[in-house]
């Protein structure tokens, strides 16, 4: 018997499944589910450089998630969804088609092969024409944006099932690139033993993407919820270097060279939808005016870091992203929001031609070696010990339900919510023995 015949919510048993945002930072998909829209909209785009795995699980998932975003309308009392893909994904668009009801009320919105087309405010404007209010969400313009795994997991709460497994990509300078799922917890050693190792002398990890991913050489450390893949790359990568390098260093640079030809504006993906975000007005505080730097942050105030600035557009390779992070940060601490400035917010008139081509961007950022087929492989990686981090998702941490010596079973609640706060639940992935509880809880496995 579906879950949802018991009467309850699809709020309610996403709650109870733990369901986030599987493409960003995790923010619990029950807040979601308990606004009104008339849109819904899921984001398969997928814009990220070598990352394959919201293209296959669309493909060999299609028709859960078309399930999953009819049961979202229905819970958001929405008329119309909208399944966000890129037209070139030719083997997914075809299973997704055949998967759409007769009705009409769910269709395709093809879109471009550009970065960064998955931006929420970017898919929101392609799906509807309307624009985010700066700061603002979708539900200020009647949408509600799922990526298409969180799509998969609602089918699957509407059934019952909580979060236990995650869908992703290892690619890069591995013997072997992969898509596939595994389960939440793994850790990143047994990902690249299951790719066949690492083909370089010191690699690291980009985790969740070359742009917008963070830079490790943990492999210790476990998958979670919001882990879109991992790109291995050699220490030495210029792309490695670059963003490894100190941030005081970056700021001296900038400070030093910056000649504001505005290249980092010009080509904003934020600036080219009508916000006032303007790297290179931000770069001046670093140290060409010596009074005003708070005036100046707050051009980055609309920064989606989704890195064009400092990674394609200037052509300095300096780090206007990077100071815009610091002028949110700035701006924060200091209590200032920003106003605006009075201009009408509409779409820059070059919007359509100043957008970032893929193939573009994976030849600058020095991936075209790497820019391959990472298949679908229906086996999984094992490995003897899985962390549950209580932190995976955005707001309070999860409150650990066990203790060191429990036996647990996959699908067993290893974090709750805490009461009245924001926070998503923690379900184990696999059958063992709790091993440590702390703000990771350590299982090892068991037969």
């Amino acid at each position: 018997m579906s879950a949802m015949s018991t009467g309850r919510s699809l709020a309610d048993l996403a709650r109870e499944a733990g369901v986030v945002g599987a493409g960003g930072a995790g923010f619990p998909t029950h807040v979601k589910l308990a606004g009104q829209a008339d849109t819904v909209i899921a984001n398969g785009a997928e814009c990220e450089p070598l990352l394959h795995k919201d293209t296959l699980l669309m493909t060999h998932r299609a028709a859960e998630v078309v399930r999953g975003m009819a049961l979202s309308m229905a819970a958001v009392g929405a008329q119309r969804g909208l399944l966000g893909i890129k037209r070139k994904r030719e083997e997914a668009v075809e299973a997704l088609r055949a998967a759409l009801p007769a009705d009409g009320s769910i269709d395709l919105l093809l879109l471009g092969d550009f970065y960064p087309t998955g931006d929420e405010y970017d898919l929101v404007y392609a799906a509807t024409g309307r624009l985010i209010p700066p700061g603002g969400i979708p539900l200020n313009v009647g949408a509600v944006v799922h990526n298409v795994e969180s799509l998969l997991w609602l089918a699957n709460a509407a059934d019952g099932l909580p979060v236990t497994d995650k869908w992703l990509t290892v690619t890069g300078a591995v013997a072997q690139p992969r898509t596939f799922t595994v389960p939440v917890g793994t850790p990143f050693s047994a990902l690249l033993e299951f790719c066949g190792g690492a083909t370089v002398p010191d690699p690291v990890a980009m985790i969740g993407g070359a742009m917008m991913g963070r830079i490790s050489d943990d492999f210790d450390q476990p998958v979670t919820k919001t882990t879109g893949g991992l790109i291995i790359l050699d220490r030495s990568h210029p792309l490695i270097v670059r963003k490894t390098l100190p941030i005081e260093s970056k700021r001296r640079i900038g400070k030093s060279a910056c000649d504001q030809c505005s290249y980092c504006t010009e080509l904003c993906p934020r600036y080219l939808l009508g916000y006032d975000v303007q790297p290179h007005k931000v770069m001046r505080s670093l140290g060409f005016l010596s009074t005003g730097s708070a005036i100046q942050n707050q051009w980055g105030q609309m920064c989606c870091a989704c890195g064009v600035c400092t990674l394609y557009s200037c052509p300095e390779s300096l780090f206007p992203k990077e100071a815009c992070d610091d002028a949110k940060v700035a701006l924060r601490e200091a209590g200032i929001k920003w106003s605006g400035t009075g201009r009408e917010q509409k779409a820059h008139a070059n919007y359509e031609h100043r957008r970032l081509p893929v193939k573009k961007l994976v030849k600058k950022l020095g991936l075209y070696d790497y820019d391959q087929p990472a298949p679908f492989s229906p086996e999984q990686p094992s490995a003897v010990r899985y962390g549950y981090p209580l932190s995976q998702h955005v707001g309070a941490p999860a409150e650990a339900q066990v203790a060191v010596g429990d036996v647990v079973r996959r699908g067993q609640v290893l974090g709750e919510l805490p009461e009245g706060k924001l926070s998503a639940r923690v379900h184990c992935g696999v059958d063992g023995v709790v091993v440590e509880v702390g703000a990771t809880v350590s299982v090892e496995r068991r037969s």
